[in-house]
């Protein structure tokens, strides 16, 4: 009788065990060939989009105009997605990215595209969630960045303090006024975000290729954002990357707003962020400014 009742309690006790194990193994399973999915199928993704961030009071219409420019003026076809990332964080979309195209090009703004330290520091969060929904649905494992005014700000916050996923790398950079010291002009009064910047470089990939566009319109800024400032980010960037180049923009549409439709811009945005570095010759005339 006793040998009974001890049998049927092991045989309480494997299967409790059995169970266990069912009710913890087989989520993990799922989580694991999941994930396991996710990285197959972004390591064998074709997609390397061009993700876009526009500067303070700007719209995730910004960057229209120099879609098409490049589209037209380089015989290409890119698509155009533009999300728009609202303060409760929820998103929402225009355009669209079509199948066959490994090079789309996504807009990124904010309901709350105000300037400000504070701001741009929540903007950075947001971006994040909008980072995060594109990698999820389309799974590149590559990408180029570009950034006009504190879009470029939002992009080092959202690399210093979001962008922590080893499967995915960003190849080039390339940001147009950029105020990394705000209004300052000498380098030697440093702002608190310029200092948190600095402090926190380390969280920035090192293999990123970077080209910082500064106007110099009135030889010393674009009218608005000093060329001190934009020089501000070599301290940022310089020595912990594996290139930072600063160009200059002079002469006709060099003005803050208007750098983005400079035909010296124009050309450097095809060659490093669409072309990767490669200089390629436009298939129509390029149109003098």
């Amino acid at each position: 009788m006793r040998r009974d009742l001890r049998k049927n309690k092991n045989i309480k006790y494997l299967i409790f065990l059995i169970l266990i194990f069912i009710v913890l193994g087989v989520p993990s399973y799922i989580w694991t060939r999941k994930n396991v999915t996710t990285l197959a199928g972004r390591y064998n993704s074709p997609m390397s989009p061009v993700i876009m961030i526009p500067g303070s009071s700007a719209s995730a219409n910004r960057f229209d105009s120099l879609v098409k420019t490049i589209n037209n003026q380089f015989g290409e076809h890119h698509s155009l997605l533009k999300m728009t990332v609202h303060t409760d964080g929820k998103i929402t979309y225009t355009g669209k990215v079509r199948a066959s195209d490994n090079q789309p090009f996504i807009v990124v703004g904010f309901e709350n595209n105000k300037d400000g330290y504070s701001n741009i520091k929540k903007q950075a969060a947001w971006f994040n969630i909008a980072f995060n929904k594109l990698k999820q649905r389309y799974r590149f494992n590559t990408f180029n960045a570009f950034g006009h005014s504190n879009g470029g700000l939002i992009w080092t916050y959202f690399f210093e303090d979001y962008f922590d996923d080893s499967s995915i790398s960003v190849n080039h950079m390339l940001t147009v006024g950029t105020p990394y010291n705000f209004e300052e002009k000498n380098t030697a009064n440093r702002t608190q975000m310029l200092h948190e910047l600095i402090k926190n470089r380390d969280k920035i990939p090192t293999d990123l290729t970077y080209y910082s566009i500064a106007g110099t319109q009135l030889y010393t800024d674009d009218g608005i954002v000093p060329l001190g400032s934009v020089d501000a980010g070599k301290y940022i960037y310089e020595g912990h990357i594996k290139r930072y180049t600063l160009i200059t923009l002079t002469g006709s549409k060099a003005q803050h707003s208007d750098m983005i439709d400079n035909e010296q811009f124009i050309n450097i945005f095809h060659q490093y962020i669409v072309g990767n570095g490669i200089n390629q010759a436009p298939n129509k005339k390029v149109p003098k400014p």
